[in-house]
């Protein structure tokens, strides 16, 4: 299967992220080195590097790994009582999670 561009109604063309299914510009998605046809987004490659990171930490404890846990049950926690989704609270939260690990 390979990935093929659609051309939009500015001339661009766009692909599919394969994890979320959005269409995004050429240069706002990621290629896999050995499966160029497949293309991630930068939102969900930052969510893949995080579940290879607690992959990675699972296996090794690390004083950053035991961070990096503390930090993905809090996030748990907001998300599982839709803090993230409250007015300007949520907006908080969503903008601080892009510079947690």
């Amino acid at each position: 299967m390979t990935a093929e561009p659609e051309t939009t109604e500015s001339g661009l063309a766009s692909l599919r992220c394969w994890c979320c299914g959005a269409e995004f510009a050429g240069v706002s998605l990621v290629h896999l080195g050995a499966r160029p046809e497949v293309t991630i987004c930068l939102d969900c490659a930052r969510f893949l590097h995080r579940r290879a990171l607690a992959r990675r930490d699972e296996h090794r404890w690390t004083p950053m790994g035991a961070v990096r846990g503390g930090v993905q049950r809090v996030r748990d926690w907001v998300i599982e009582n839709g803090w993230h989704q409250r007015g300007p609270l949520g907006a908080f939260l969503r903008r601080i999670d892009r510079f947690l690990p």
